[in-house]
């Protein structure tokens, strides 16, 4: 193609390739091939795998003869009318929102303790966070329960030094519904709350100063600074943390089964334990798989509700 200059003179320029005749460029999926191999195997096939055994008898028998037939709804619909699954899921509920509401307030209040102090504290309690955070939630369970057993536990020990709750020696926390809770809630809030405070902290650290200087010069006290100006800015990560707080919390399961078995009775038994007990105790299979659908599809409902709120709260902002 000739092209006439400024100058009179004409110049050859290279043709514009085709939009029709380029060819895609195919680098990106070759290169998002082995990541999507690997989600398919590990989390895609083993829940279409789930679903199809909701839908059948699969139990003890099956494991040794590998018969099984297909019974449709008959899962869900034992599942529903069960009363025992509805009051694991009360327990579960309720649990879960006694779990969130503690570590979420403690977190934050630590979060904001770590922008008050020298830098020396701030950095030697994070270091003591990570640490927490990063121990095994099984070796802490395992740890957590030689503290509150009866007779050698250092917990009943401690409480008996007291001699405000009598003699607390032989105290069986595991053994009574109510303490078996709260020596339960105590682990799962120690555990969740370095993640929480670290996570609000860093967010807490991009809050403009010049809005809380403003509104000190205005007369607000701390309490409102921190309500007004602080929260509002938090409002996306604290939406974000206490979203992924219920998913883990709902989901609980090695915490109670190492302290307590889902007892005295069933009345630690949350659905993770429920689903347990059904699919690798009783060997009804099936009927896990139908719990563990249902789960999953709950969580599903506090996933979508939590990317709604999400991109509400970037729309204010």
């Amino acid at each position: 193609m000739t092209v006439e200059t400024p100058t009179g003179t004409q110049k050859e320029t290279a043709p514009a390739p085709s939009a029709r005749g380029r060819r895609p460029d195919l680098t990106p999926l070759w290169l998002l091939t082995p990541a999507g191999v690997v989600i398919t195997l590990v989390t895609l096939l083993p829940i279409v795998y789930l679903v199809y055994t909701s839908f059948t008898n699969y139990d003890q028998k099956t494991l040794f003869t590998g018969e099984f037939r297909y019974t449709g709804l008959e899962q869900y619909t034992s599942l529903l009318s069960s009363g025992a699954f509805w009051r694991s899921l009360l327990r579960t509920v309720l649990f879960t929102a006694a779990m969130v509401a503690g570590s979420m307030v403690i977190g934050m209040a630590v979060s904001h303790l770590l922008t008050r102090v020298s830098r020396f504290w701030r950095h030697t309690t994070t270091v003591v966070l990570i640490l927490a955070w990063a121990m095994p939630n099984v070796a802490s369970s395992l740890v957590w329960n030689w503290l509150f057993q009866p007779g050698y536990g250092v917990v009943n020990w401690a409480l008996a030094q007291v001699r405000v709750f009598g003699d607390t020696t032989s105290l069986n926390w595991a053994g009574d519904p109510a303490l078996a809770y709260t020596a339960i809630w105590l682990l799962i809030v120690w555990q969740a709350v370095p993640f929480i405070a670290l996570t609000l902290n860093a967010a807490e650290q991009q809050v403009p100063p010049e809005y809380q200087e403003a509104a000190r010069l205005d007369g607000a006290s701390e309490f409102t600074v921190y309500r007004v100006i602080t929260l509002t800015f938090l409002r996306p990560t604290l939406l974000l943390v206490t979203i992924l707080s219920v998913i883990w919390d709902y989901n609980v399961f090695n915490q109670i089964w190492l302290f307590s078995g889902g007892g005295p009775g069933d009345s630690t038994s949350t659905l993770g334990v429920y689903t347990y007990k059904t699919a690798f105790v009783g060997f009804q299979i099936g009927q896990g798989a139908a719990i563990s659908v249902i789960t999953t599809v709950l969580l599903l409902g506090l996933t979508a509700l939590y990317i709604r709120n999400l991109l509400r709260s970037g729309e204010d902002l």
